[in-house]
């Protein structure tokens, strides 16, 4: 076909790879990476070459384009690739299975340009074929296929899948040639390239797809419905299936991979959701590293002498309220509730140190913070005034909250639903208590139904752009909230579609001040989150993005 005219080119041959430790009590500035345009020979060889992983919670799902979850999106990363990368020093779209792309027709069709030489674990080839046939997977997948709790990334990112076509912004994904595809949309998304990083858009084999029948749910893990192939995904990584036992996956280093090799040649992931348990394994040389420290536990990891890797806020907490639970349908109810909430205490309570609150749901470093919105202070005066007003007569609301889990949005749940229970109680709410196992259906009981009123949730973005926080959360119909409003979700619509610039600044200012005033949700924090590693691990790979791959970890001697 005849190329369109390009309005923007990005080329960039290779990035490399490098490994940044970020601000910590205990770390030392890093060693660069090799670069990841060729193979390297690990930097040191180090007797154990083995590096075990604590996580917070087992993966639901090894598929990473069925998955919701972050240990999910941890384990996934090592095994398959994305078209784009995320650059370790600035968080920009970086190279990585795509070396080049080209933006055209006004940002509604872009053209990648694919590494050579890449090959899949099952030994077929990574091409533009394999591409395509990824991305109509994604765009046709059927709805006994698709997350009970909604939170599909090609739906939160494209807007909608082949049975809602209309309002869909993908719509084709063409092969140009071998090595290069054309990713045409309906309309322009500005921070298309940037969302490709996103793990959910991972690579798959489409022999191991099919293999697999990857959109059939026939087996279970842990209480989860995944397919064949979620049980053993086939990619490019640099690490390859090995085993999954319940609570621990192994993965081990593939040895055709493209880009640096590194130390590492096993990965195991062991899940620890008590933090005091992840503690005592770092502590006893059981696990090498674990993530989502809290702040219960920092001062002894300190003492310890285990380093402590801190990364930027690149999240939000926040207290949900459904409005289709009785009482929460009236805006003075919600902000009653709203008023009543004391987010310094919760913060210098359960919140590592740097922790700020949020006002609104897109982190301040994405540039569209609102100054000027309203802002729901702590006055328990004014929660009482407000709840006279809305007459509520000490009915009951539920309230969720989840158990067995850490999250960089909520490090510690139990004890932020006391507070946050305490501090509503003060001012004449009636609270019904409603924990939920994280693995036993949590998400589902607060995203896959309207049955609870309050709830403590959070989001933690994977790409650079205002569109990956509010999107998820308010640009479609959601049983989370109850919010159904067509004005927010066109706003929302609109402002992914505006170029970089003041016009997209406005949009997003507005989208902020509109959910302010309607009050969905409360938004408490936005969270500090940090990793602890053990003595042999020399440098670690973090990203406030969590585009974390293992393969950049240099190991010392056991």
């Amino acid at each position: 076909m005849t190329p369109l005219p390009a309005r923007r080119t990005v080329l960039q041959a290779g990035a490399a790879a490098a490994a940044v430790l970020l601000a910590g009590c205990t770390s030392e500035p890093s060693r660069p990476a090799p670069s990841s345009t060729a193979a390297a020979q690990p930097t040191a060889s180090p007797e154990d070459t083995t590096f075990s992983m604590g996580i917070a919670a087992t993966p639901v799902t090894l598929d990473p384009a069925l998955a919701v979850d972050t240990e999910s999106y941890r384990v996934t990363r090592q095994m398959l690739e994305t078209l784009i990368g995320v650059d370790p020093a600035t968080g920009v779209p970086a190279p990585r299975l795509a070396v080049e792309w080209t933006e055209s027709d006004d940002g509604r069709s872009y053209r990648f340009r694919l590494r050579e030489g890449v090959i899949f674990h099952d030994g077929t080839a990574f091409n533009a074929e394999a591409v395509r046939t990824n991305f109509e997977r994604w765009y046709r997948l059927p709805e006994d296929a698709q997350p009970v709790e909604g939170g599909l990334a090609f739906r939160s990112v494209f807007g909608a899948l082949a049975d809602d076509e209309g309002e869909s912004l993908y719509e084709s994904c063409e092969v140009v040639g071998p090595l290069e595809v054309q990713l045409n949309l309906t309309r322009r998304f500005t921070g298309l390239v940037a969302s490709l990083a996103m793990p959910a858009f991972a690579i798959s084999s489409p022999a191991a797809l099919k293999a697999g029948r990857a959109d059939r749910l026939t087996e279970e893990r842990n209480g989860n419905k995944v397919s064949r192939y979620g049980l053993a995904p086939v990619g490019t990584g640099p690490f390859a299936f090995a085993n999954w036992d319940q609570d621990r996956v192994a993965l081990s280093a593939y040895d055709g991979y493209w880009g640096a090799a590194g130390d590492v040649r096993t990965v195991v992931f062991k899940a620890l959701p008590d933090p005091a348990a992840r503690l005592r394994a770092l502590q006893a040389g059981d696990i090498d590293g674990y993530d989502l420290v809290t702040p219960a536990t920092y001062a002894d990891l300190v003492r310890a002498g285990m380093q402590v890797l801190q990364r930027d806020p690149f999240s939000v907490a926040y207290l949900g309220m459904n409005q289709a639970a009785d009482g929460l349908k009236d805006i003075a109810m919600r902000q009653a509730i709203a008023h009543a909430i004391d987010r310094k205490t919760l913060i210098d309570s359960f919140y590592l140190q740097g922790t700020t609150e949020a006002m609104q749901f897109i982190p301040r470093s994405l540039g569209v913070t609102n100054e000027t919105i309203p802002y729901y202070e702590y006055n328990p005066e004014r929660s009482r005034q407000l709840l006279a007003e809305a007459g509520y007569d000490g009915g009951e609301l539920t309230f969720y909250y989840p158990l067995d889990v850490t999250r960089a949005y909520l490090p510690t749940p139990e004890k932020v639903y006391a507070e946050l229970s305490r501090q509503l109680t003060a001012v004449g709410i009636n609270i019904k208590p409603m924990p939920v196992p994280w693995d036993e259906g949590y998400l589902e009981a607060v995203q896959g139904s309207d049955d609870h009123a309050l709830h403590l949730a959070g989001i933690s973005g994977s790409y650079r752009d205002p569109d990956n926080f509010v999107g998820p959360l308010f640009g479609s119909k959601s049983l989370e909230f109850g919010y159904d409003s067509a004005q927010i979700r066109s706003k929302i619509a609109r402002a992914k579609t505006l170029p970089e610039g003041e016009d997209r600044v406005d949009a997003y200012h507005s989208i902020n001040e509109q959910l302010a005033r309607a009050v969905p949700a409360v938004p408490l924090a936005f969270p500090i989150s940090a990793l602890a590693m053990g003595p042999r691990v020399e440098s670690y790979p973090a990203s406030p993005l969590l585009d974390e791959v293992y393969n950049l970890i240099q190991l010392g001697p056991a």
